[in-house]
Formats: structure tokens, sequence, C-alpha cells
């Protein structure tokens, strides 16, 4: 089965149960300081998570494309991708345990409307209860009566060999994703993929949920609790579903392949790869997985906004593109441009963003290819002028001038230069250290923050972004954005520092319609209408049936979720702090309000 088949039955299946079918989200997250990327079907649907009406209803259905980077290293497996597509299906306070449960079995087995699947080889996990929250005997009871519609006796936590079906485990308990917010038990479905050359392992004769050989393909989701700041469970005024069934697994399984990087979403990626650089690439099995999957993900972010630097997504970019870089062993970057075509063509239906901005993303990952394999040079006339290199001198290699420790160790062999590698890898591991704790610091806010402070800085960065199109010009586009209760942070579009009057000229402008007192208003409506109105959205992307657009009294008008505040009065008085470059094209206003 075609993945784009797969897609489609999936958003079939749900349509038919009355389900909305709403686009992917951009992969650059809207509202949400606490991660760099969207990373699950359910990041952009917060807002609607927590209450606020969805102007499609409250059962939504999708297929959202997201980036993980936590898993790099296990990049190359049959499981671990840096970019994926997740299917999903939600309920806003309407279906809960029952129908989740039954219609992800349903879909999964049946041949006539979904994928076929022989239900002998599934198997769940269901939450087994802490000190926190009981046992999730209510799914247990549910998964019995669908495996018995089918003729399985399901076992509970006993061995496959006397009917193991169904086992549970503390671990299946989803969130907050930051110290409070919603949560609540999942039950994971997984499938015995039947490879010979992946054995069946288990402990204490039941299977091992991480051997590869059973792999997850399914999580359903129950948010019914609210974790509080004191660390207690209150349950949620609105109980939700959130699921999600990767693409890239189930096309795998689907076309009876052993890795995602063999199936349909790959082919022309890996061919054209292989026919570019096969002494590199199509000799090595891992590097070439490496490769595609890097430059994939990498093709998907510069189409959603995101360059090369040096700070939070663009430094995720940098590191995606100099990895495969390395791995792929080519000089030059005329390859660049047919790799952007093969990715173009996997996804010509689903994302033709692609298509439409080639030139672009051609551009864009061709000048951080050179500017790598110039800085590949450097490093090597370092190494050259040195007798010895110490484990501190590699650090400051890899550190300064992003110089790999595999080249490091290669290039040193060549001219017969040694290296402490135990040294490289303490100073390396104080780095990991470092940036571990920067991150934590970064992403400690928790789950989409609407505190009243970052409500207002919402509503200020819709004031910016208007100000800085009348100012500058309407070429003027978002890149990015990331605000907390502190400050907002905005990445634009623009080619060249501002001018000390134009940050003055913007500044005075958002002031005066503050102190204009406009009122905010929202409206639902096609997008078509919304652009023929003149609001602010990412046209070239696609969008649902409906829109949100957020009104500004006359000033601005945009395509958003929300949430905002009532009036502009009630932001106080807005400073620009800083404006600085982030990488070649683009700009960054931080700034604060103060009342």
């Amino acid at each position: 089965m075609h993945s784009h088949e797969i897609r489609q039955r999936y958003l079939d299946f749900f349509a038919a149960r009355g389900h909305a079918v709403i686009p992917s989200a951009s992969l650059v997250p809207e509202n949400d300081p606490t991660v760099l990327f969207t990373t699950a079907g359910m990041q952009p649907l917060v807002p609607f998570l927590l209450g606020q009406p969805h102007p499609e209803g409250r059962r939504l259905t999708s297929v959202q494309k997201c980036v993980r980077t936590v898993d790099i290293e296990e990049v190359g497996d049959n499981r671990h991708l840096t970019f994926f597509e997740m299917l999903g299906n939600w309920s806003l306070g309407d279906y809960f345990k029952h129908d989740a449960i039954k219609w992800s079995f349903e879909f999964l087995t049946s041949r006539e409307h979904g994928l076929g699947l022989d239900p002998h080889r599934l198997y769940v996990t269901v939450f087994g209860g802490d000190a926190n929250a009981a046992k999730d005997e209510e799914s247990i009871g549910i998964w019995k009566e669908v495996f018995a519609g089918v003729g399985i006796d399901a076992g509970v936590d006993v061995p496959l060999s006397e009917g193991g079906k169904i086992f549970s485990l503390t671990e299946n308990w989803w969130g907050p994703a930051g110290q409070t917010g919603p949560c609540g038990p999942d039950t994971e479905i997984h499938y015995d993929v039947g490879q010979e050359s992946l054995a069946l392992t288990l402990q204490d004769g039941m299977p091992d949920f991480e051997s590869g050989r059973i792999m997850e393909i399914w999580n359903n989701v129950f948010m019914q609790y609210n974790k509080t700041s004191e660390g207690g469970f209150e349950p949620l005024e609105q109980s939700n579903v959130d699921t999600g069934m990767g693409l890239e697994r189930m096309a795998l399984i689907m076309q009876g392949k052993s890795l995602p990087f063999e199936t349909d979403l790959f082919t022309s990626i890996v061919s054209y790869l292989t026919g570019v650089a096969p002494e590199t690439v199509g000799s090595n099995h891992e590097q070439m997985r490496i490769v595609a999957d890097h430059l994939r993900t990498s093709v998907m972010m510069v189409a959603d906004g995101v360059l090369p630097s040096n700070k939070d997504r663009g430094y995720i970019l940098r590191r995606l593109i100099r990895r495969a870089t390395l791995h792929l062993g080519l000089s030059g970057t005329e390859w660049v441009s047919g790799l952007v075509t093969a990715v173009a063509e996997t996804y010509q239906d689903q994302y033709p963003i692609i298509t439409q901005l080639h030139s672009e993303i051609t551009k864009s990952l061709s000048e951080e290819v050179a500017k790598f394999q110039r800085t590949v040079e450097k490093g090597k006339q370092e190494i050259a002028k040195r007798g010895t290199l110490t484990g501190k001198d590699a650090f400051d290699l890899y550190q300064s001038y992003g110089f790999p420790l595999e080249l490091t160790k290669e290039y040193a062999a060549s001219k017969g230069v040694t290296f402490d590698q135990e040294e490289f890898e303490t100073e390396f591991k104080k780095h990991q250290d470092l940036s571990r704790t920067a991150s934590a610091g970064q992403f400690s806010s928790g789950l989409a923050d609407h505190s009243e402070a970052t409500v207002a800085y919402h509503t200020a960065t819709h004031l910016l972004h208007q100000a800085l199109r009348n100012i500058l010009g309407p070429e003027v586009q978002q890149r990015g954005s990331n605000i907390t209760p502190e400050r907002l942070r905005f990445d634009f579009s623009w080619p060249e520092k501002m001018t000390e009057e134009q940050v003055r000229a913007v500044e005075t402008e958002v002031n005066a319609q503050i102190a204009a007192a406009l009122p905010v208003t929202v409206a639902t409506m096609h997008p078509d209408a919304a652009k023929d109105e003149g609001a602010i959205g990412l046209f070239g992307h696609k969008y649902g049936d409906s829109v949100t657009v957020y009104s500004i009294g006359t000033y601005s008008k945009e395509i958003c979720t929300g949430p905002h505040v009532a009036t502009t009065a009630n932001l106080g008085t807005f400073k620009i702090a800083k404006e600085e470059a982030v990488s070649a094209g683009v700009r960054r206003i931080k700034a604060v309000l103060t009342h």
C-alpha cells in the first residue's frame, strides 16, 4: 500500500466518523515556547485541548509533519527518524476511551476500510497505575471486548504462551509536557513485524517492546487530568482524546520492508543519493540512511522558514546539514538541487510548498554545505600545523570550526599526528552537560503557557508584525517567534540590519496602537475570504475549510489560533530591547512590555 493511500484511508476513515480533516501545521510552533519544533500532532491543538472552541468542531483528524532530534544518534535503525508524519485523531471533550480504542483497532484490522493487519500480531499496553493514579481497568476491559470481537481471548499480564495480549505498564502515561498541565493514561498498540532477522525476545514470557521486532504503531492518549503546581492531579473539565500513528512505521509494515528507508517515502531520495555518491553513500548503508534522513528533514525545515544559524532551530538545521554533508563525502554543491527535486517529487501532493520554494531551499542548503566545506579545510590546516594534538585541541576545533571528531581522527592519522581521544570525550561531555542544562531552562515553562503575561505578548507580536510591514515593506514575512511571560522574540525576513530610526519608528507605531485601546476580535472564515480581507497567513501552505482570524481594530488582521487580550489597552508600554541577525536574510527582534 502506497504511503499516499495510507494517509488517505486514515483521513477518510475518521472523516466518515464525524471528524473534520485539518491540514498539517508548520514545523515551527506558532505560540509554544516549550519546544523548538512541532513534535506531535497535538501540539498545534493545545489551545483547543485546553477548552478553546475549534472552528472545525470537536472531532478532528490530520496528518501532521513533525521533527524530533533527541534520538539523532539512533537514526538508521527501523524506528528512528528526525522528520516523520503523524496521523492523528482528536476528541475535544466528545468521545472518550471506548470509541478511541474501538476505532483504532478497526482501522488497523479492517480490510475494507483500513489496513487489514492480522489482529493476532497486535499487542497492547495500558497504564498499570502508580501512587498518583489507579490502574486503567476501563481500557483493559475495552481491549478485551475488542479482541473478543475477532475471536481472540486476550490475556492480561500473562506470558505469550498463555494468550497474553494486554500488558499493564507504569510508563503508559503521557505528560504533562512541562511541570504542570494536561496529562493522563495512554494505551499503546504494538505490531509484530515478523522479521526473522529480529528475535522475538521475551522477559518472563512477555514481549520486549524495545526489541524492534514488536513495534509501537499507535498511541491513544486519554487527557483526563491536570497536574497542579503543587504536584497533585485533578480531573480536567474537558476530557480529550489525542492519538497518533507514525506514517513511516506503517509504510514499512504495509510495504513489507525491513527499514523505513526502503519504503516509497525514501525511494526517490535514496536513488538520487546513491547515484551521485556511489562510492561513499552507496557502499555504506548506514551512511546512506543518515544522509537520506538528515537531508529530507533539512528540506522540510527550510520549506517552513527555518534557516541555518548558531542558535535554536537554526543550530539543529545546521547540525543536520553538516552531519549529512560529512557522510555524503562530496565536494561542491551541484548535487543539492537534485536532492531538493527528489524530496519535492516524494511530497508533491502532500506538501507542494517544496516545489514552490525549490530555488530558495536549494540556495539555503547550498550556502550551508559550502560553508561547512570551507570549515573542514580550515580544520585540516589547523591540524597540519601541530605535531601533537591534545584532546582539548580537538574539542576546540569541534567547537570553533564545527570540525567533526571523525574527521579529526582520520586526518590526524593521515598526517601522523596523535591526539588524546579520552581528553576530547571529557571536554565533549562537559559541553553536553551545559547544553542539557540550558535546554532544560529554555523548555521548562510547560505546555503552551497561557498566562496573562504570555497572552499579552502574543497580541503584541501581531502588532509588531504589522508595524514591521508598514515601516520596512510588505515583503517582511514572519520566520518564527518565541513567547514567554518575560519577553517576546520575533524572527522575520529582512536582508539588512535595521537602522536606529527604523527601530524607533516600529516601536512608536506599536505604542500608538496600544494607546488607541484597539479592540481585539475573532472571526471564523474560509481561507480565501481571509486572504481577500488582507489577513496575514502562510497561504503557500494548506489550510482547512475554516480558519480563525484575529483582528486588532482595523490595524492588524492575522490567521492565528490565539489566545489574545480583549483590547490593546491591556498591553502596557512596548520596548524593543534588541535587533540582531539570526542568519542570512533573517533578523530578530526581542521586546518587552512594561506597565
